[in-house]
């Protein structure tokens, strides 16, 4: 297991954190998620909200979308939950705060926390000072995607039960990895017990995505290159719908950015509304 002591936060994971904070900070209400634990988490240098990629303008139809991405999985937990499903699975969970900012949902359930080992050590020594120490029914499971480790085999070591339906949640991960290892990722989650859902959130290829947002997405991407994490994966709506479908689940369906402003945007005096660039694919067993 990592040292938690030289562990170190990622990046990524903390621009998120931020982004979510900024929301609630900046945004008028009502707030699509309200995560200022996120913020003490992260735990930012002074002066954060004038670093380049916090500039509220430039960033707010991605703050928009981290926000809209994280309330649709959270929303399909509770209505799943009343069903009687009681395992949420978070892969490449980051500084995701759902089992601190909801306890009384999250103690009805058993939330399995996936992500690399380095951050994830990071981030159990964060809840702790924060006085956030990991409760019996938070599994935090640290698994290498880069390495090609199961993490579905991760997940049954750490109690998860595989004769139970279960939601399973991966924002901000699609991207990252290959189109072997996404069809890797959807073949196990399609192997879920009958009932269970798989959300996943990714990036349309640059044509798709709308003209204004094209010199944003170029540069985030190249933002993510340097940075050490290039984005590697686009994908088509039909395509990805196609590859669910193909990997065994019942039924695979396109939750469109337009679809998430409609849901959570409407109404807005600010005009905020998700960026074009990333959808959802919601699957079903």
């Amino acid at each position: 297991m990592a040292d938690e002591r030289t562990s170190q936060a990622d990046g990524t994971a903390v621009r998120v954190a931020l982004w979510r904070a900024m929301h609630a900070e900046i945004d008028p209400p009502p707030h699509v998620l309200d995560d200022r634990i996120g913020l003490r988490l992260a735990d930012p240098d002074v002066g954060w909200q004038h670093r380049p990629d916090m500039d509220p303008q430039v960033t707010s139809r991605v703050r928009a979308t981290v926000v809209a991405r994280a309330r649709f999985a959270e929303d399909l937990v509770v209505a799943r939950a009343g069903l009687g499903v009681d395992q949420y699975v978070l892969l490449g969970a980051g500084l995701d705060t759902f089992a601190q900012r909801r306890p009384r949902t999250a103690a009805d359930l058993r939330v399995f926390e996936v992500d690399q080992p380095g951050p994830q050590a990071w981030k159990r020594r964060r809840l702790g000072e924060l006085g956030y120490g990991p409760p019996t029914w938070l599994r935090l499971v640290p698994i290498d995607f880069e390495t090609g480790q199961s993490w579905w085999e991760g997940l049954v070591a750490a109690g998860f039960d595989v004769e139970r339906p279960a939601v399973v949640a991966a924002n901000g991960l699609s991207m990252y990895l290959t189109r072997s290892a996404n069809a890797d990722l959807l073949r196990q989650a399609a192997a879920l017990a009958p009932g269970s859902t798989l959300v996943l959130t990714f990036q349309l290829p640059l044509e798709l995505v709308d003209a204004d947002e094209r010199p944003s997405r170029q540069a985030t991407e190249l933002a993510a290159r340097t940075g050490g994490t290039p984005f590697v994966s686009f994908f088509a709506p039909p395509e990805l719908v196609a590859l669910a479908l193909d990997a065994g689940f019942r039924d695979a369906r396109h939750v469109s950015a337009g679809d998430l402003a409609a849901r959570y945007f409407t109404g807005r005096a600010d005009g905020l509304r998700p960026s074009s660039a990333e959808h959802l694919l919601v699957a079903t067993t």
